[in-house]
C-alpha cells in the first residue's frame, strides 16, 4: 500500500503563521497548526518557526509531500519564488523563499503573497465561487488586494497587481509604511484607524467624555488604543470613535469604487479583521463604494468567508496546480 500524498500549504503573515496538511482533492484539513510571533521578530525567527512548524505537521503524519503552497505577507515575484520585502518583518527583502524551501522539503513549491492567495481561496472554496472575475481586499494590519479573472489570478507586469492599500486616496494625509502620505493603508487600516483615533484624543471637536472613555477603555495608554478597540467604542456610541471608524470606510469605500470603475469585477469579497467592524461600516463601504461607481456596475460587495485561513486555502490551491 502506498504512502498518503500531502500537500503543505503555509502562511508567512506579519503577527502569525499558518501550516496546514491536506490530502490533494479533499476540502478538509488533514492537520493545522497556527504559531504567534512576538514583537521585534525577523525573517530568520520567521523561518525557523515555519520550518519546525511544518516539520511537527508532518511527522505526526507520515506520508509523501507531494507539493508546497506558500502564501506570503508582502511583496513576492511568484515566478522566480522570491519575496521581494516585508512591510512589518525585516530581513525579507529578496528572500528565495521557494528554492529554501525546496532545499528544506523536496518538494515543489508555488509562492504568492497573501492578498493573491487569500483571493484564489476565496474564489476557489469560498466567498468568490462561480464568478468569472473577483476583487479580494483584506482590511486588516494593512491593506491589500488580488485579482482572479477567469480562474487565474492577475499579477500585472511586475507581480503588483491588486496593491489597493498604496493607492494614495487622500493628498498630504497620514504617512504610510511605502512612504507616500495619504495612502488607503495609512487611512483605513487597523494600524490607520487607530492612528487616527490617538490623534484624534487631543481634538476637541469631540466631547472631553468620549475622549477621556476611549483612551480610559485603553487602560489610560494611547499606545494600546487599537482598531478592535476604536469598533467596539463606536458601537457602544462614542461619538469620536465613530467618527474615526465612518471616515475609514468612506475612504476605502472611495477605493473601491475606483477599483470597479477600473476592472468592472463580478464581485468584490472583503475579509480581514477591519472588517468585522460591524453593520455601520459595510453600510457605508458599500453606499460609498456604489456613489463612486460608475452606475452600470453591478458588482456585489460581499464578505469573505473563509476568515483567518483564507491564505492557507489559497495556498492549497497554489500547489495543487503543482501535481
Amino acid at each position: 500500500m502506498e504512502p498518503l500524498s500531502y500537500i503543505l500549504a503555509l502562511d508567512y503573515g506579519g503577527t502569525k503563521h499558518t501550516a496546514a496538511l491536506i490530502v490533494p482533492g479533499q476540502n478538509t484539513w488533514l492537520a493545522h497548526g497556527r504559531v504567534v510571533s512576538p514583537p521585534g521578530a525577523d525573517a530568520a525567527y520567521d523561518q525557523t518557526t515555519m520550518v519546525r512548524l511544518a516539520h511537527e505537521l508532518l511527522s505526526q503524519n507520515p506520508g509523501r509531500l507531494a507539493a508546497i503552497g506558500v502564501s506570503f505577507g508582502g511583496p513576492v515575484d511568484a515566478t522566480r519564488g522570491v519575496v521581494r520585502l516585508s512591510h512589518h518583518v525585516p530581513g525579507w527583502e529578496e528572500c528565495p523563499l521557494a528554492a529554501r524551501l525546496y532545499a528544506e522539503f523536496g518538494a515543489p513549491v508555488a509562492i504568492e503573497n497573501d492578498a493573491n492567495a487569500a483571493a484564489l481561496g476565496e474564489w476557489t472554496y469560498g466567498a468568490g465561487r462561480w464568478c468569472a472575475s473577483m476583487l479580494y481586499v483584506t482590511v486588516s494590519t494593512g491593506i491589500g488586494g488580488g485579482w482572479v479573472l477567469d480562474g487565474h489570478i492577475w499579477n500585472g507586469a511586475d507581480g503588483m497587481a491588486g496593491e489597493l492599500g498604496h493607492n494614495v486616496m487622500r493628498p498630504g494625509g497620514a504617512m504610510c509604511v511605502c512612504g507616500k502620505a495619504g495612502c488607503l493603508e495609512a487611512e483605513a487600516s487597523g494600524w490607520g484607524i487607530a492612528a487616527k483615533a490617538r490623534a484624534w484624543l487631543t481634538d476637541e471637536r469631540w466631547p472631553a467624555a468620549d475622549r477621556d472613555g476611549l483612551l480610559a477603555q485603553a487602560g489610560g495608554r494611547a499606545e494600546a488604543i487599537t482598531a478592535q478597540l476604536v469598533a467596539a467604542a463606536a458601537a457602544a456610541g462614542n461619538t469620536l470613535a465613530r467618527a474615526v471608524l465612518d471616515d475609514a470606510a468612506e475612504v476605502l469605500g472611495a477605493g473601491l469604487g475606483a477599483a470597479i470603475n477600473l476592472m468592472n469585477p463580478e464581485r468584490v469579497v472583503l475579509g480581514g479583521g477591519v472588517t468585522k467592524s460591524g453593520d455601520r461600516w459595510w453600510q457605508i463601504v458599500r453606499e460609498t463604494a456604489r456613489r463612486h461607481a460608475l452606475p452600470q456596475t453591478r458588482v456585489e460587495i460581499v464578505p469573505a468567508t473563509l476568515g483567518d485561513d483564507a491564505p492557507v486555502w489559497g495556498a492549497m490551491a497554489l500547489a495543487q496546480v503543482l501535481l
